[in-house]
């Protein structure tokens, strides 16, 4: 009886402490996400801006606005599912090395190594999206409500 009583009230103990765990959690991860989101739509304006004052738009300009987007997108996928899409990393990456890639083109004019360099990463990127959507379509993740589920009243009473 005394061992049921101090098992119900550890389970209790236990449930308080993930819920408060959670919550501190999850306030920083909204809290960080409003930060980055807001910092991202800010950049992303600056940029904007400083082609207007410029009044031509390159490439290069519109690859950054692109990444932006991305990352703009990252954040509002994380606020609807709870989870990171590494796919969009992978592609800000991309488009980060395809904008280094056009940059140096225009730029230099002169096909070295670099170009070679460059375009491998960009090809062993696009092979790491194939294996991260392979992967997940083969193993599909947990869900957060299985990995948060809180205990149920009759899982103290058989715990001995």
């Amino acid at each position: 009886m005394l061992l049921r009583r101090a098992e119900a009230m550890r389970l209790k103990v236990h449930t308080a402490a993930e819920s408060l765990g959670n919550l501190f959690v999850e306030t920083f991860h909204y809290l960080s996400l409003f930060a980055i989101g807001a910092i991202t739509a800010w950049a992303g304006l600056v940029a904007f801006l400083g082609m207007v004052e410029k009044g031509n738009v390159t490439v290069d300009d519109i690859l950054l606005l692109f990444i932006y987007l991305e990352l703009g997108a990252m954040v509002g996928i994380y606020f609807k599912t709870n989870h990171m899409p590494v796919r969009f990393l992978i592609y800000v990456a991309i488009t980060a090395l395809t904008r280094l890639l056009i940059s140096d083109v225009s730029h230099h004019h002169r096909p070295d190594m670099g170009v070679v360099y460059i375009s491998g990463a960009i090809l062993l990127l696009a092979v790491a999206i194939l294996v991260v959507r392979y992967a997940s379509s083969r193993f599909p993740a947990v869900s957060a409500e299985s990995r948060h589920r809180l205990p149920r009243d009759n899982e103290a009473e058989t715990l001995e």
